[in-house]
């Protein structure tokens, strides 16, 4: 996918707070070996090693566009690898730390997946993990209807990005299922204040509207844009206003 950090980036304090949420659960350990998938720009990842002065951490993320930005966060506790959630199974390396803040969204089959992650915890291992709750959240309801209408459905030809996200109830049974304790599972609503349809339509657009946009024809594009700003406009009536973006917080340990 064509990630645009600058875009992504322009709503860096609302996608931040989950972020500091999440890392509250965690404690320093000694020697930790860390983690962090999906690790974007790798500013967040900074900011953790920063907190776990004891722990050696490793960023992934399958987008070279994002991991150009991550160089000027290098040290000699952190360094940075293009790579898909996927290779990291596949490698079958064993973590004191799996981190992942707003990205396993994009990875299919949480049936299976998460329960693969949970297998590379070693012995006293955390686990935490956000993911915006895309099924729950208007904006995205709102793409995944217009996508299956004429003329779109046909642009795509018949192509959508459903939330792979399960139940609250699902992920605790898996980390459950997985020997986790001091098991928190966190649905919490980060309101947006908007000014206008712009600001909400700017928000989803450096995100979930991405895998979209980057399958349409440039004439399609434009069609389409007008068409969700339109469906914006619709739902929310009056500006200002406020979006509720629901967000899950997912955190464990081994024993």
């Amino acid at each position: 996918m064509n990630w645009n950090p600058e875009i992504y980036n322009r709503f860096k304090d609302i996608r931040y707070q989950p972020f500091y949420d999440l890392i509250e659960l965690i404690t320093d350990e000694k020697s930790q070996n860390c983690i962090d998938i999906g690790c974007g720009t790798g500013e967040q990842t900074f900011i953790l090693t920063k907190k776990l002065k004891n722990s050696r951490f490793l960023g992934v993320d399958p987008s070279e566009a994002m991991l150009s930005e991550s160089l000027q966060f290098s040290h000699d506790r952190l360094s940075f690898k293009q790579a898909k959630t996927e290779e990291v199974l596949d490698s079958k390396r064993k973590w004191d730390l799996i981190f992942s803040n707003a990205a396993l969204q994009w990875s299919n089959n949480h049936h299976t997946l998460f329960p693969n992650l949970l297998s590379l915890l070693l012995p006293n291992g955390q686990f935490a993990v956000q993911m915006p709750m895309q099924t729950l959240n208007i904006l995205n309801q709102i793409l995944l209807i217009l996508v299956q209408e004429e003329p779109f459905k046909s642009y795509l030809k018949g192509w959508k990005k459903e939330s792979p996200l399960l139940s609250i109830d699902e992920y605790t049974q898996i980390m459950y299922n997985a020997g986790l304790i001091n098991i928190q599972v966190i649905q919490k609503v980060y309101p947006i204040i908007a000014q206008n349809k712009q600001e909400l339509f700017d928000f989803i657009s450096g995100s979930a509207l991405i895998p979209y946009l980057d399958r349409f024809q440039d004439n399609q594009k434009e069609e389409f844009i007008n068409a969700y700003k339109k469906r914006i406009e619709q739902k929310f009536i009056k500006f200002p206003n406020i979006y509720a973006f629901k967000r899950l917080l997912l955190y464990g340990r081994k024993p």
